[in-house]
């Protein structure tokens, strides 16, 4: 009997074992740092911006035991399908191509898209317009697909692994214009020295065939577990004043959106 008693001990042991080590098991979030103010990384190296902020919260709200890995943007999803990475946290927009690959959570923030050019250029934004003119995005983005798919037949696109890139370039004179997020525009680029020249042009694109539906974590689409725990700690941080307080941090405006 005693025997009995020990081997049943051993055996709930080794069941329980398992189970805490997967709850303990280290999340890995991905990024490619290279978006002001949401992610980024500091003088020191560093991962800062509202992405990073966002993402502590998150894994603390959930109880989630995190860390960053960086990737190239457009390594970005075949790295987590290869298991470089759990999640991608890079301010990754949900399109329905995406959708096909990867599982996404709720939104986290969701913004329009737009066109930045010298406060002084002339021409409109159309193909009249555009029409010879080179326009930087960062390759594989959702940025990139719209100006391909608008007006590649007409204007030279330049495509960057970095949107910090895209910047240098356009305050250069390398580029016309260039096309992203107008939240991102006007905080990492007009707000600044080097964008003093330079302002937003044309309408803002909310085109939810580009845009998407908001701007989301993604993960493996067998990881559900994984995802409603995020969308959990999503719903409470934005209960609790967690998000607002970040939030206040890096925007005057309604980042979430509608």
């Amino acid at each position: 009997m005693k025997s009995l008693k020990i081997a049943a001990l051993l055996l709930s042991s080794m069941l329980i074992a398992p189970l805490h080590a997967a709850s303990s098991k280290t999340v890995r979030l991905s990024s490619d740092f290279t978006y002001p103010p949401f992610n980024y990384k500091d003088e020191t190296g560093k991962p800062v911006g509202f992405d990073i902020e966002i993402a502590d919260a998150l894994c603390a709200q959930a109880e989630l035991n995190c860390e960053w890995v960086t990737l190239a943007w457009d390594g970005l999803i075949p790295g987590l399908l290869s298991r470089k990475s759990d999640v991608i946290m890079a301010s990754m927009r949900i399109t329905e191509e995406r959708k096909k690959r990867v599982l996404f959570t709720d939104k986290y923030y969701q913004t329009p898209a737009s066109f930045v050019a010298a406060k002084d250029a002339i021409f409109s934004i159309d193909k009249a317009g555009l029409k010879g003119k080179v326009i930087g995005v960062q390759v594989g983005t959702i940025h990139d697909n719209y100006v391909t798919d608008m007006y590649g037949d007409v204007a030279d696109i330049k495509r960057y692994t970095g949107q910090d890139q895209v910047y240098i370039d356009l305050k250069n004179g390398r580029l016309d214009a260039a096309f992203a997020n107008s939240d991102q525009l006007v905080l990492a680029f007009l707000e600044k020295p080097e964008g003093k020249d330079f302002a937003l042009k044309g309408k803002l694109v909310t085109d939810k065939a580009y845009v998407g539906e908001g701007t989301a974590l993604a993960l493996r689409k067998r990881d559900t577990k994984l995802a409603e725990q995020f969308n959990k700690a999503i719903a409470e941080i934005r209960a609790n004043g967690t998000y607002d307080k970040i939030a206040a941090k890096y925007f005057s405006f309604d980042i979430y959106g509608q």
